[in-house]
């Protein structure tokens, strides 16, 4: 009788440090009343990689593959994580091999990397036993990573589907047939990785946050979880750790995936806060709490209590006077996304005010600025309606610490910056890199049509004007190709990547000294203590789906 070839598989991804409780917010209409509810507070990544790596140490992961932002400040991070970790980092088609000798911060070699082997055009594997046979566990990154990180000049990325296909078909012919890749491309690059490599039994993956199962009744996506390509079954689980995808997996003789039963959870505290313009009742409470539980993407399951004594001892009290320091106050829920959508048609809701406390105080220091642009991937989160603290905008708004810049363009090159970053976010006549170089502004105003040729789809493009007195109002006027204008953004949106590089083109760049993208929002708000008034949309979009 043929063996049974079973594993049971749980995985996470994109966690962003977030080992702390995170809020999840859903809508819930039932009988005609509509209710918000969500679980927990924030999470920190104040400690970087040393919390990482001691918490998912206490989790004992078999294996995890780069992503970006661990490439975001070269190797030194990385040489820090991989001393600590006690599990395998995985990175195929990142080649090691023309490290510079003398570097302070080495990392080819080390024994936690399964990278790139150049000798042979493959990516050095993790091997599993499976019964009698052997699962065999690929990572493989984004080979874009110079685009959408900081990698060092000695740390080469080779392009990812080649490297698969190399690798594979060495398994193959070792008689390894299954297979699976832990991918850090995002859900699209999975799907044409499973299309063009045949024989990739399962693909975990990651990057651009991918909800998989139904969740269309909790106001969230409905995709199916376990999709299938080419015979390759792909997972995503989400971000941050707010679910985990668990999957009963049976493989036949030659690795492929013949049966796969799971989902991705939600683990919700029991006592979540549930909200309604109606108003709540414990009947309300009680009727959520079983609709909830009926819920077949909803666990209740009691935390560790073990990470949570090493959380709360050595990494939450330097948190806790973060928590302390209120900024001021959010009138109500801003939720932030990507791109724009059916129910989101001018995009996220906090990006832009993001932008503005850009425009706002960069305008404190200088004479002259005209507009803010930000790509959407800088802002990580939505806020909550209530109190802003310091530590939701360091922890969970924007955690990375990005210098501004100040330059000065002509408008031909921002109608070009403007369309290539959307261009690129979309995958329009363009491979991207994610969705997060999609342009947020202020004292900008386009129109972005996807369907035109390349080239003519900013249909408009306008800069605010100030009125010169409080009895003059503020008016746009369109953007002249020929003249330049005063921007400001963040260092890493100014330096080209993610589809800015016609912002290259400035006349000059300057780093607006001691501003940076998290503290300027900090100082707007001191100024502000709340948003009173939403912004005008400052864009029009038009899919080219």
């Amino acid at each position: 009788m043929p063996h049974r070839y079973t594993l049971k598989l749980a995985h996470i991804n994109d966690t962003h440090s977030h080992f702390d409780s995170s809020r999840v917010h859903f809508t819930v209409d039932t009988e005609g009343k509509l209710y918000d509810s969500f679980q927990g507070t924030l999470y920190f990544n104040h400690f970087k990689g040393t919390a990482n790596a001691h918490l998912l140490n206490l989790l004992k992961p078999d294996a995890m593959v780069l992503g970006n932002h661990e490439v975001d400040d070269g190797s030194a991070p990385i040489l820090a994580f991989l001393n600590d970790i006690s599990f395998p980092l995985l990175a195929g088609n990142m080649d090691m091999s023309q490290e510079v000798s003398d570097k302070c911060s080495p990392i080819k070699g080390h024994e936690n990397l399964f990278d790139y082997d150049d000798v042979n055009s493959r990516a050095k594997v993790l091997i599993k036993p499976l019964k009698d046979k052997q699962v065999a566990i690929i990572g493989i990154t984004l080979d874009q990573m110079a685009e959408i990180a900081r990698p060092d000049p000695d740390m080469i990325f080779i392009n990812a589907i080649e490297t698969t296909r190399n690798t594979v078909k060495h398994l193959k012919l070792q008689g390894i047939d299954h297979i699976v890749v832990l991918s850090h491309l995002g859900y699209d690059q999975d799907k044409i990785l499973a299309e063009r490599v045949d024989g990739i039994s399962l693909i975990v993956g990651g990057h651009t946050h991918t909800l998989q199962g139904e969740f269309k009744v909790l106001g969230l996506s409905s995709t199916p979880y376990g999709v299938r390509v080419n015979n390759t079954a792909i997972l995503h689980a989400g971000k941050h750790a707010e679910t985990i995808g668990i999957a009963d997996v049976e493989f036949n003789e030659s690795g492929q995936v013949i049966s796969l039963d799971g989902h991705n959870y939600f683990m919700l505290d029991d006592q979540f806060i549930l909200e309604s313009k109606q108003g709540i009742t414990t009947s309300d409470y009680d009727k959520i709490r079983a609709y909830l539980r009926d819920h077949p993407g909803i666990r209740w399951d009691k935390e560790d209590a073990t990470i949570t004594q090493v959380i709360h001892s050595q990494y939450r009290p330097a948190i806790a006077a973060l928590e302390k320091q209120v900024l001021g106050f959010i009138p109500k829920n801003l939720i932030h996304t990507r791109l724009p959508s059916k129910s989101l048609p001018h995009g996220s809701e906090i990006a832009p005010l993001v932008c503005k406390s850009i425009y706002h105080e960069a305008k404190l220091m200088y004479s002259r600025v005209d507009f803010a642009l930000h790509n959407a991937g800088g802002v990580r989160h939505s806020l909550n309606k209530g109190e802003l603290t310091l530590a939701d905008v360091v922890g969970r708004l924007l955690p990375f610490d990005l210098s501004l810049v100040k330059y000065q363009i002509k408008g031909q090159h921002l109608y070009e910056a403007i369309e290539s970053a959307i261009n690129s976010a979309t995958n329009n006549s363009v491979t991207g890199t994610g969705a997060g170089s999609f342009p947020y502004t202020y004292g900008l105003k386009y129109c972005y049509d996807g369907r035109k040729p390349l080239g003519q789809r900013i249909l408009s493009l306008e800069v605010l004007r100030n009125g010169s007195t409080a009895d003059v109002p503020d008016t746009w006027e369109s953007v002249d190709r020929q003249e330049h204008y005063f921007g400001v953004s963040s260092a890493y949106t100014a330096s080209g990547k993610e589809g800015y590089s016609p912002l290259l083109q400035a006349s000059y760049q300057q780093a607006i000294e001691g501003l940076t993208l998290p503290s300027a929002f900090i100082r707007f708000m001191s100024h502000k203590q709340s948003f009173e008034q939403d912004i005008l949309p400052q864009l029009e979009y038009i899919s080219h789906m």
